[in-house]
Order: structure tokens, then C-alpha cells, then sequence
């Protein structure tokens, strides 16, 4: 498969990219982490082994969140929610009713707001190496503090986007392939095309806001949680938390330390393939619930101090 045609879907007043790829029965959604989406250049390294992998069963569509990649930038940080109702765009620009929605780190908690928010266009979940949260708190003893997350972005300011830093940050994100010289030629200029040291800066900032913690018992959909068993950028504990507490979400850790699903991809989509095609049955996806109750979602704004509620309005389940 070559890398398809990248087009464009409007979210309000923002033009958001996408490619689809694939004739599959079903349509899986890719959720990509942070800032790494540039849809073009991606197919110049090895992404491209992980979006035929999926490809070969399922219709894949790939987009780049707002503010990086081929997409419009944007003006201020978007919040969580903005940035999730890019995803319903992207599958009504494409004609996709219900889907499979899949998050890697950062897109993980964008797509775990999404599958409680549109139950209806969601068919399943399926979660790698991410977590609900980036801040550390009393309950929640990952992640930094505030202060920290800060200082942290401070002290990167006049290094963001320079080759000393996109060195270190291969090798905290996909250690097993920092030393090859060609990989880091591509993934330097993978990041870099993706988005600016400012964006850098302010999606850093924005991450700090997200927590989905409240947002897991409300998931009603099938949920796979795959963890590699030696990744230090997002601790396997945080997988488990998560198959903890979304409701009959199925757990498996993976061989290997690196965070980057675009490492040993086919190892990922040799679990993702089976558990899809057991839910797609008879030409349907199967219906895990019939009707979706009320949920109430408590955000946490950027103190910590307090929060909004956020109501996720009843929706039967197609």
C-alpha cells in the first residue's frame, strides 16, 4: 500500500488532515501521541509497517490533531474537548458511522473522552501505552506536579526542536533504535515537521490540564489496554490502572521497553486484529450495552483547586 491522498475535514473554523487507508469491513480510528503527527512524513519511516498492519483488515483512518502535522495551527492551547470533537469530524467527513477508536499515549485520554462522550460512534477502544492522567496527585501517585511540569518546560525553552533534544527524546520514547543514525535523521525531522518549538511548548502546558481519571467508569465499549512490559516513558502500572477502572477492560503487557508504537508495530496489531474481529460479527459490530445512563465527568482545572462538570448526555448504542 502507498502512502494515500491527505485531505482535509473542517472542525468549526479548523481545517484538520486526514488520509484513509484500506478496504476493510470495519473502520479503526488512530489516535496518534504528542505532537507526533505529520501525516506526509510519517509514511517516511516506520509508521508506515503499522498503518498497512492495520490496514490489512480494517479501513484505518489517520488524521493530525489541530495545531500540529498538516493542519491548521491554531491560536492559545485547545483544550481536551476541542481537540477530541476533531475525531467526530474527521469520521463524518469520511462516512464513518461507528468505528473503532484507537489512542497512543497522549491521544489515549482524547479517546477515552471521546468513546464516553459518542457511545454511539464508538464500537470499540483500544489503548497503547498511555494513562488518564499526566499530573501526580493523592490518589494518583504518577505523573509530576504542576511546579514540576513547569520548571520542566522552562528549562527546555532554548533547546526545544534543536538535535540535542530530539536525541534525548528518541531515546526516552523508543530506546532500541536511538543509536541507528537514519532512524534519527527521520525522526528528527518527523518531530519538527509536526510542530514548532512554540507548539511544543504550549501542547507541554496543555498536557498538564488533562485528566480522564472520572471519565473511565462511564466507558461502555469493549476495551483492549496493550503496555509494554519495559516502557519508563509511561510505567505498565499506568496500563493497569486503566484496565482497573474502565469496566471490563482486558489488560495485556507486551515484550520490550519501547514507549513508540512505531517500534516492533506488527506486535501491536498481531493483538489488536484478533480482539476487533471478535467484535465485529455478522457484518455489525457487537452491542455491548443497549442504552447508555447519564454520566457526569469532573475535570480538574489547571490548579487542581477546582473543577466543572461536564454532563455526557444519554445516547442508545447503534
Amino acid at each position: 500500500m502507498d502512502a494515500p491522498e491527505i485531505r482535509y475535514a473542517k472542525s468549526g473554523d479548523v481545517s484538520i488532515a486526514y488520509s484513509v487507508l484500506g478496504e476493510g469491513p470495519f473502520d479503526v480510528v488512530f489516535v496518534s501521541g504528542w505532537v507526533l503527527s505529520n501525516l506526509g512524513v510519517a509514511w517516511e519511516g516506520t509508521p508506515a509497517e503499522f498503518y498497512r498492519g492495520i490496514a490489512s483488515f480494517a479501513r484505518l483512518i489517520l488524521f493530525d490533531k489541530r495545531g500540529t502535522g498538516l493542519s491548521d495551527r491554531t491560536t492559545g492551547i485547545p483544550d481536551l474537548e476541542t481537540r477530541m470533537d476533531d475525531i467526530r469530524a474527521v469520521m463524518d467527513a469520511v462516512g464513518s458511522r461507528r468505528a473503532a477508536i484507537m489512542g497512543f499515549s497522549e491521544g489515549g485520554p482524547m479517546s477515552m473522552l471521546f468513546a464516553a462522550t459518542y457511545p454511539e460512534r464508538t464500537a470499540a477502544l483500544v489503548l497503547y501505552g498511555t494513562l488518564p492522567s499526566f499530573m501526580r496527585a493523592d490518589d494518583f501517585p504518577w505523573g509530576r506536579t504542576y511546579d514540576e511540569v513547569l520548571a520542566g518546560i522552562k528549562q527546555n525553552d532554548d533547546r526545544r526542536g534543536t538535535e540535542p533534544w530530539l536525541d534525548e527524546a528518541l531515546l526516552s520514547l523508543a530506546p532500541s533504535t536511538a543509536l541507528d543514525e537514519g532512524v534519527k535523521r527521520w525522526w528528527r525531522r518527523w518531530v519538527q515537521t509536526s510542530a514548532s518549538p512554540g507548539a511544543l511548548r504550549a501542547l507541554s502546558l496543555m498536557n498538564s490540564e488533562i485528566d480522564v481519571r472520572h471519565t473511565l467508569p462511564a466507558i461502555r465499549v469493549a476495551t483492549l489496554v496493550l503496555h509494554r512490559v519495559g516502557d519508563e516513558d509511561v510505567v505498565p502500572d499506568l496500563g493497569r490502572y486503566l484496565a482497573r477502572h474502565i469496566p471490563g477492560a482486558e489488560f495485556v503487557e507486551l515484550s520490550g521497553a519501547d514507549h513508540g508504537w512505531w517500534v516492533d508495530s506488527l506486535q501491536i496489531v498481531r493483538e489488536v486484529e484478533p480482539f476487533l474481529r471478535a467484535m465485529w460479527q455478522g457484518g455489525e459490530w457487537e452491542v455491548v450495552e443497549e442504552e447508555r445512563v447519564l454520566a457526569t465527568v469532573l475535570f480538574t482545572d489547571i490548579a487542581g483547586s477546582t473543577g466543572k462538570l461536564i454532563e455526557i448526555g444519554r445516547s442508545p448504542v447503534a
